[in-house]
């Protein structure tokens, strides 16, 4: 599985598109330990909006019935101050 882009701000609301196989069933997404809306595109492709969170690296999973896929590194950037 891979997604793109690996990286957005901390504010969130940045739209990530996971590929693999087997994504027809998948009932939700992570980013670290926060879930988020989801959209079924195929049974190879989802979308989904990364949450806010701390700037940093967080584990992108996907679960579904067969269990919970390994994390992807999705890396929140933190925005620069004023």
């Amino acid at each position: 599985m891979s997604l793109s882009p690996n990286e957005g701000p901390s504010t969130g609301g940045t739209m990530v598109t996971l590929t693999g196989t087997n994504l027809g069933d998948v009932t939700a997404v992570r980013f670290g330990g926060t879930g988020t809306a989801l959209t079924i595109v195929s049974a190879t492709q989802i979308t989904a909006t990364a949450p806010t969170g701390s700037a940093g690296a967080v584990q992108v999973t996907v679960t579904s019935p067969g269990g919970t896929s390994a994390g992807l590194t999705y890396t929140r950037t933190a925005l620069p101050g004023i």
